[in-house]
């Protein structure tokens, strides 16, 4: 059985080490960022969405639990966001570690993000996706998500 499951203090800082980095390399490979610049951007960024770490009013983040594995799949992170036309569930980060891809658990992932997100009354989720992450855009096309806005960039030589 899969189940989204409150992620502990542990969990929590190393996703935050791991999760910075990354971050800061998506955005230098989006091209929104200088290298040298990245780092630090990306720690504001994540110090202004969780001041409060894991007790940061609105934010959910959870473990992946396959109960058949002894450690978690993957995690999930998303915002309960206010103050739009209706209140929405805006999925933040999604990750199925690295050895566990390409086995179904993506789906599952978010098919159980919607069980929770209906538990909390709300009843849209909304992301972004880098325009270079095809495997995600696929996943979240499968998954019945649809395009909503499009910005597009063109190097000129």
């Amino acid at each position: 059985m899969l189940r989204l499951v409150p992620m502990t203090q542990s969990e929590f800082e190393a996703y935050l080490q791991s999760a910075i980095r990354e971050y800061a390399d998506e955005r230098v490979r989006a091209g929104n960022w200088q290298p040298a610049e990245a780092m630090q951007r990306a720690e504001q960024e994540y110090n202004q969405l969780l001041p409060d770490g894991l007790a940061t009013r609105n934010e959910h983040l959870y473990s992946i639990v396959d109960d058949a594995r002894t450690r978690p799949v993957g995690m999930i992170w998303f915002e309960r966001q206010e103050g739009i036309a209706q209140p929405v569930a805006f999925l933040c980060d999604f990750i199925i570690y690295g050895e566990f891809r390409r086995k179904g658990y993506g789906r599952r992932a978010l098919a159980a993000l919607e069980t929770k997100v209906k538990e909390m009354g709300l009843d849209k989720i909304s992301l972004h996706v880098f325009g270079h992450n095809k495997a995600a855009f696929a996943l979240y096309s499968k998954m019945g998500y649809e395009v909503t806005n499009i910005q597009m960039s063109k190097e000129i030589a």
